[in-house]
C-alpha cells in the first residue's frame, strides 16, 4: 500500500524496477564510507536495501543529510532503482532526496547490526533495539507463518477459534502456581490454561481451539519456562486421544513444511535446515520409555516425571527427533485425565516431543460426572470449588479430548534457537517485567 512515507517496500525492490523513481522509508541498519562513496543498508518490516551515495554526484542536499544520519535514525529516500550485483540482491538506489525523519541518538546500547554480539541479558535489556536485528525479524515471521499455519489446519478440520476467560475464580489445574489480582474488591486469579472453559465450549460447539496467553508463577527459572506464555489450545468432542493425537501431528506437519517451502529466506538468515516430518509420528509408551530409561542406567522408576533430562537420553535411543508418549500414570497427569478402560492406573494420555523439549500435553478427558468427582477427591482438591465446571455434566457431556501445544517451545524448534526468552517478543519470568 502507497503511503506519503513509502510506495515500495525493501523485499520488493528487484531489478525488475530498474530505472524507475522509488520512495521508501525505514531504518539506517549499516553505514560504510569508502572515500567517494558512502553504500547505506536500509533495513524495514520487510528486509533490507542499499543506497549507495556519490560523493561526486549527489546534491549537497543529500551529502549534508547523509552526513548527520546516524545508525537507526528514519530516513526518507527518493531515489533511482540501479541494478548491480554486488549490491545485496542485486540491486541499490541512488538518492535524490535524503530527508532525516528521526535522528537516533548515538551511540546505540546494542549494535543491531549483530557484528558486534550481546549476551542475552543486555539483549533482553535493550529489547526493542534487538528485534530489529534481521535474526529476530525472522524469528517473528516464522513464528506469524506458524499462527497461520495452525489456524488454516484447524479450521480445515472443522474447529472454530474461541476465547476464554483470564481472570478466574480457582486454580484451573487444582494447583497452586497461580497470580492473585484484585478483581473489584475481590481475590481473583490470572488463568494457568483455557482447560476447563474449552472443555465446556467443546460440550456445546464440538470443535474449538484458542491461541491466547496463559501464566503460570512457576519458580522454574530454566530456557524452556515462562511466566507468561502463548498457549495453543483444542477441545474436541467425540474423540478420545488417539484422534487428537492425529490432529496434532498433522498441525506439526503442515507448519514444518510450510516454513521450509516458505520462509526459506529467514532460515538461510538464521542458519537452520529443519527437519523432514513423516507421519504418523512415532509412538512410545511410557512403560517401555522407563524401560528404556532404565536400560541406559538412568534411575527412574513407574510415576516419575519424564523431562527434558530424561529426553535427551530418550531421544538418543530413538531413531526420530519427534515423537509421542502415551498411556501415563493416572496420578501423575491431571484430574480432568481420563483412565483407560482396561488399566485405571494409566492414562489415555500424551506428550509430543521434540528432540529434547516436551512441546504439546494432551489426553481423553473424563466426561462421567461421578468419575470425575472421584478423581478430585483422590488428588486432595475441593471438589464444591468446582461446581461451576461438574454441574454441567448432568446436561449432555459428550466423550471429549484436547490438547495443549507451547507457542515458544513450538517457535524455538522451528528457529533453533536455546531459549524460550529468544522467540518471545517481551518474555516475562522471575527476574523480568520490563519492557
Amino acid at each position: 500500500m502507497e503511503t506519503k512515507f513509502k510506495n515500495v517496500r525493501c523485499r520488493d525492490i528487484t531489478p525488475s524496477l530498474k530505472g524507475r523513481t522509488v520512495l521508501i522509508s525505514g531504518w539506517v541498519h549499516q553505514i560504510r564510507d569508502l572515500g567517494g562513496k558512502k553504500f547505506i543498508v536500509l533495513r524495514d518490516g520487510s528486509g533490507i536495501v542499499q543506497i549507495t551515495v556519490s560523493k561526486n554526484e549527489a546534491s549537497k542536499e543529500v551529502l549534508d543529510a547523509v552526513e548527520n544520519t546516524t545508525l537507526e535514525s528514519i530516513v526518507q529516500i527518493r531515489g533511482i532503482v540501479k541494478e548491480d550485483p554486488r549490491a545485496p540482491r542485486g540491486v541499490e538506489i541512488t538518492p535524490i532526496e535524503f530527508r532525516i525523519i528521526s535522528l537516533a541518538k548515538k551511540p546505540l546500547p546494542l549494535d543491531v547490526s549483530g557484528k558486534v554480539s550481546a549476551d542475552i541479558d543486555t539483549r533482553l535489556r535493550e529489547r526493542v533495539l534487538d528485534l530489529r536485528r534481521t535474526e529476530m525479524m525472522s524469528i517473528a515471521r516464522i513464528g506469524d507463518k506458524a499462527l497461520k499455519v495452525i489456524r488454516d489446519v484447524l479450521r480445515s478440520e472443522g474447529f472454530i477459534e474461541v476465547f476464554t476467560p483470564k481472570i478466574i475464580a480457582i486454580a484451573t489445574e487444582g494447583g497452586a502456581n497461580l497470580f492473585p489480582v484484585i478483581y473489584f474488591g475481590k481475590e481473583a486469579f490470572l488463568a494457568q490454561s483455557p482447560q476447563l472453559y474449552k472443555e465446556l465450549l467443546a460440550a456445546s460447539f464440538e470443535r474449538v481451539f484458542e491461541i491466547a496467553p496463559a501464566w503460570r508463577a512457576e519458580e522454574s527459572d530454566t530456557p524452556y519456562h515462562l511466566a507468561e506464555f502463548i498457549s495453543v489450545d483444542v477441545e474436541a468432542a467425540f474423540m478420545d486421544y488417539e484422534d487428537v493425537m492425529k490432529i496434532l501431528e498433522k498441525v506439526i506437519y503442515e507448519v514444518v513444511k510450510t516454513i521450509r517451502d516458505e520462509n526459506t529466506d529467514d532460515l538461510v538468515t538464521l542458519n537452520y535446515s529443519l527437519p523432514e516430518v513423516s507421519l504418523p509420528l512415532p509412538r512410545i509408551r511410557y512403560v517401555d520409555a522407563i524401560n528404556i530409561l532404565r536400560g541406559k542406567g538412568m534411575d527412574v522408576k513407574f510415576g516419575d516425571d519424564i523431562g527434558t533430562p530424561e529426553q535427551r537420553i530418550l531421544v538418543s535411543a530413538l531413531d526420530t527427533e519427534l515423537y509421542f508418549i502415551t498411556e501415563f500414570p493416572t496420578k501423575i497427569r491431571a484430574f480432568y485425565t481420563k483412565p483407560k478402560d482396561d488399566d485405571s492406573e494409566v492414562s489415555e494420555s500424551f506428550d509430543l516431543v521434540w528432540r529434547f523439549l516436551e512441546l504439546a500435553s494432551g489426553s481423553s478427558r473424563i466426561y462421567i460426572k461421578d468419575q470425575l468427582i472421584e478423581a478430585l477427591k483422590s488428588r486432595g482438591i475441593d471438589v464444591e470449588s468446582f461446581q461451576f465446571f461438574i454441574k454441567w455434566f448432568d446436561y449432555g457431556m459428550p466423550p471429549h479430548a484436547g490438547w495443549g501445544l507451547g507457542f515458544a517451545r513450538l517457535l524455538m524448534m522451528l528457529t533453533n534457537r536455546s531459549s524460550v526468552k529468544e522467540v518471545t517478543l517481551f518474555p516475562r519470568d522471575k527476574k523480568r517485567f520490563t519492557p
